[in-house]
């Protein structure tokens, strides 16, 4: 019998039941608020403390540069509009991200143009890779911030992020990159990277939503974008998702643990794929770089048929894909990813995004590529 198959974990991934497990006291017996002096608070800031050290570690940073926010687009926005406020009072106001960046980053530059500042988008070649030259060629001497993503979320290309932040250490700049899609897979050693900022969230690696953290250097001057309290350093005010925290420290040391059997387990699912899709002799493209790529995102366009038609029938057959980012995919519009990497129009017009995760298995992909075989079959015949 044919089961549903979840094929969108770059969108958002189940909850583990260990996590879950983690974080039930913290909805009962553990209620105390944080910031209280008295045993019911402080029992609850010890287990905050915990989970910073677990996201810390899972990061290979130091917990002290750790602060917790709603998710990665609040870590987004709190790295690009902080950093960029602190600099704009010492005369700086110009940006450097790229076109690819989710919309977490691209929608906070276009604000901070709102207000006087400079951004400049670079351009991406056609695997998705920043034009560095151009990055060089962009500095000016009003740069305060360069921002750009680890691993792509629609297409998964890995940026050169050493190079890139080399760079901009060499010029005096601040480097944040968002890591969202990437952490879990990516072997990060952060205090070892030219990196001042890094972006990442709870429900990409099994843990729940609304919850996210962002690492920020020694060096980096920071001003907070949410007031009322003193949680987080003065980072970010407003008490503490205590749940989701537990929850997303929990998360990322069942992270650090399986990262290389989860990293080579993703691997193999997506070379299945594309070996099994080779056989049935139908026409697709794959979007993004062909190596230097995260191991669970596959993105591939079958130009004979446009997206919206491809998902319906996907979701008619129980498979969830995607178009793209989910924030924006329920508009399906063109991905500005794949516009930016200026791919045919037959190509941009037909692409779906595959994302495996914990639980998918082998069978479920061979599964997956029959249906696409039928599908596209059925619609190019009839």
């Amino acid at each position: 019998m044919f089961m549903a198959i979840y094929l969108d974990h770059a969108a958002t991934t189940p909850i583990d039941p260990r996590v879950r497990e983690a974080m039930m006291p913290f909805l009962d017996d553990f209620f105390g608020n944080p910031s209280s002096i008295h045993q019911y608070g402080r029992k609850v800031r010890l287990a905050i403390d915990q989970a910073r050290l677990q996201v810390a570690e899972a990061l290979q940073a130091d917990p002290s540069r750790i602060i917790f926010t709603s998710g990665g687009t609040e870590a987004d926005n709190l790295a690009i509009m902080g950093v960029a406020a602190w600099y704009k009072e010492q005369g700086k106001n110009h940006v450097i991200t790229s076109q690819i960046e989710h919309h977490a980053v691209l929608d906070t530059c276009r604000y901070l143009e709102k207000i006087g500042f400079d951004v400049t988008y670079l351009p991406v070649d056609s695997t998705g890779v920043v034009d560095v030259e151009a990055l060089r060629k962009a500095i000016t001497p009003k740069t305060s911030l360069i921002s750009i993503m680890y691993g792509n979320n629609e297409v998964g290309t890995i940026q050169p992020i050493e190079e890139i932040g080399n760079i901009a250490h060499s010029y005096g700049i601040v480097f944040h990159t968002d890591a969202v899609q990437a952490f879990g897979l990516i072997d990060f050693q952060i205090e070892r990277l030219p990196v001042d900022l890094v972006s990442v969230s709870a429900h990409k690696i099994n843990g729940p939503k609304g919850v996210g953290a962002l690492y920020f250097s020694k060096k980096v001057h920071l001003l907070p974008r949410v007031f009322g309290g003193t949680q987080e350093k003065r980072r970010r005010a407003g008490t503490e998702n205590v749940p989701g925290i537990i929850g997303f420290g929990h998360a990322a040391k069942i992270t650090k643990e399986n990262r290389l059997a989860h990293q080579e387990e993703m691997w193999q699912l997506r070379k299945l794929f594309l070996s099994e899709l080779k056989k049935q002799e139908i026409h697709f493209v794959v979007n993004g770089h062909p190596e230097n790529v995260l191991p669970h995102i596959l993105n591939i366009s079958f130009p004979d048929i446009d997206t919206e038609t491809m998902l319906i029938n996907f979701d008619l057959e129980d498979i969830a894909c995607a178009s793209g980012s989910a924030c924006t995919s329920g508009a399906l519009s063109v991905s500005h990813v794949l516009e930016a990497m200026r791919l045919p129009q037959d190509v941009t017009n037909s692409a779906i995004r595959f994302s495996f995760g914990k639980g998918n298995t082998k069978e479920e992909i061979k599964q997956t590529v029959e249906k696409t075989a039928k599908i596209i079959r059925r619609l190019t015949t009839s």
